[in-house]
């Protein structure tokens, strides 16, 4: 069975994870069966002894932004960097934005303000272990963006407010999605509320109303499991 080391590098806020779990917990529902996972607490200044302790790893969320000077991101990006091109990697939302920085990218606080809600992301280029689906629908809670993909990374998915919402990095090895295919809609929901202080009320209103659609988690979570056991 094949091990992933999650890099967890962030909890929920407030009394979220007794509600729905740490990040680790939530990455190996989504990953499901047919992985053994070892959590590694990054904030803790905990990694991965060798690289290639793994065949895969999976980077969390966190409230950090990747531009803080945090005594944990730097060793981080370096084991990153050490991972590309030796074991496949996922990133989600910290994930993406982490992984986009150390790599070449560049990450800002976007001046469009939250992404919460379910939001649709346009297809650009579908990968063999996609689907065929042109777009899906996955919630998101994020401030900041990549704004700048690394050099020879491909923008896989992409909207108005989020243009590089998903990556493919060169040598096709690792990939890292800005939204949430690990929320269940009751988590997005409780983003929602807890955020709803810093938005304007009918904006949130629609935030929140928006999770009642049908979102494509579970699709993108297949993604994400065949993108690690490919051969």
């Amino acid at each position: 069975m094949t091990t992933i080391g999650i890099l967890e590098t962030g909890v929920p806020p407030d009394d979220l994870a007794a509600r729905f779990g740490r990040y680790d917990a939530m990455m190996r529902r989504m990953l499901g069966d047919g992985f053994a996972c070892r959590t590694y607490r990054v904030r803790d200044g905990e990694l991965p002894a060798a690289p290639d302790a793994h065949p895969a790893y999976v980077i969390t969320g966190s409230s950090a932004g990747a531009y803080e000077d945090l005594p944990w991101i730097a060793p981080l990006e370096d084991f990153i960097r050490a991972i590309h091109g030796r074991a496949r990697m996922v990133g989600v939302c910290f994930g993406h934005q982490v992984m986009a920085q150390a790599l070449g990218g560049r990450v800002e606080r976007s001046d469009k303000g939250w992404g919460l809600g379910l939001h649709r992301y346009a297809v650009d280029r579908a990968e063999p272990w996609m689907d065929g689906a042109a777009g899906v629908a996955v919630a998101a809670s994020h401030q900041d963006q990549v704004v700048e993909a690394p050099p020879g990374a491909t923008v896989l998915l992409s909207s108005g407010f989020t243009p590089n919402a998903a990556l493919l990095y060169a040598g096709g090895e690792a990939v890292s999605f800005q939204f949430h295919p690990e929320f269940e809609r009751g988590m997005a929901q409780a983003l929602v509320d807890l955020r709803r202080p810093q938005l304007d009320e009918a904006e949130a209103d629609r935030m929140r109303a928006s999770l009642d659609a049908p979102s494509d988690a579970a699709r993108v979570g297949g993604w994400i499991r065949r993108f690690i056991a490919r051969p």
